[in-house]
């Protein structure tokens, strides 16, 4: 499954929806994903599991690729 992660690189600032930034990850579950970022100092607002109509909607970005972690 395709996850996709709505987050903030700088965890000790507020959230400001201009700066939300999104990434594209591969894995089972939401927790699996989250174990993926643990390292990375992200504010993660959401994370959003793709359906196969959003995930072919996503794919036409020229923003969209997968992280490998």
């Amino acid at each position: 499954m395709i996850f996709k992660v709505y987050y903030q690189e700088v965890k000790s600032e507020i959230p400001v929806r201009e700066r939300t930034k999104g990434l594209y990850i591969e894995a089972e579950t939401e927790r699996e994903v989250r174990d993926k970022l643990v390292n990375r100092e992200y504010n993660i607002e959401f994370i959003q599991q793709l359906d196969d109509a959003h995930l072919a909607y996503e794919q036409q970005s020229e923003n969209y690729t997968v992280e490998t972690i």
